[in-house]
């Protein structure tokens, strides 16, 4: 059994699109049971494209009450797969095409345009991490082995940011993630971080699940939890 069917609840998917400098792109959207409006997350795979993403994680977020869609953002520039000059050339355009993803999401009827976040993998992170220095609509982001890029480093504002990465990945370097620490702290940006021991690059089931869990409850407390004061 999937560990994550434990803690999974019914979601209603769908696909979308939208459009980014004329291209289309597709969204898979995953929603609650229910009229909302949601708080919004938008999921970005990795270098190995959209057929890499496990939606395992985006489900468990869905049944616990966030809208979430996960976007081909590789679909703007008609990648498949990226290598390093791939991503060298293509980045700032991706990070536009996440920016008009923002604003489709906060389109939709069932979603909270005032509380959207970012989640990343890999690449997906970099870019996650990208957007959230540029973007003020992005109100937290979570990002799993990935890290921000140099030209970047010297942002004045992110939103509250969650870090989860292995001590042993040898495709993206823990020191990406300690890194990011001292920028957060020099920022003064409200963070969490986990370094698992011994994981690599893509983490195993158990520590996953353990991800997803500590990725549930960030997003409830930095956007669940703004939707409860303000009902109070």
């Amino acid at each position: 059994m999937n560990l994550f069917s434990l803690f999974t609840e019914s979601v209603n998917n769908s696909t979308g699109r939208f459009f980014s400098d004329g291209k289309q792109i597709t969204v898979e959207r995953y929603f609650p049971i229910g009229a909302g409006p949601f708080p919004a997350v938008l999921a970005l795979h990795g270098s190995g494209g959209i057929r890499s993403f496990a939606d395992d994680s985006v489900r468990l977020l869905a049944g616990r009450g966030f809208a979430v869609f996960v976007l081909h953002y590789f679909q703007r520039t008609n990648t498949n797969c990226a290598d390093d000059r791939t991503i060298r050339q293509n980045f700032p355009l991706w990070m536009r095409t996440i920016s008009d993803a923002i604003t489709y999401a906060g389109e939709q009827r069932q979603v909270d345009a005032s509380r959207i976040a970012l989640i990343g993998f890999s690449l997906g992170g970099y870019l996650a991490l990208s957007v959230g220095t540029q973007d003020p609509r992005v109100k937290a982001v979570v990002e799993y082995f990935g890290g921000l890029p140099e030209d970047l480093a010297n942002f004045k504002k992110m939103p509250p940011t969650l870090v989860l990465h292995g001590d042993s990945d040898r495709i993206v370097p823990v020191s990406e993630a300690q890194n990011l620490q001292k920028l957060f702290d020099r920022a003064g940006t409200s963070y969490e971080i986990k370094i698992y021991p011994g994981a690599g690059h893509v983490f195993a089931a158990p520590l996953m699940l353990d991800a997803g869990l500590r990725t549930l409850s960030f997003l409830q407390k930095h956007l669940q939890a703004k939707s409860a004061r303000r009902a109070g």
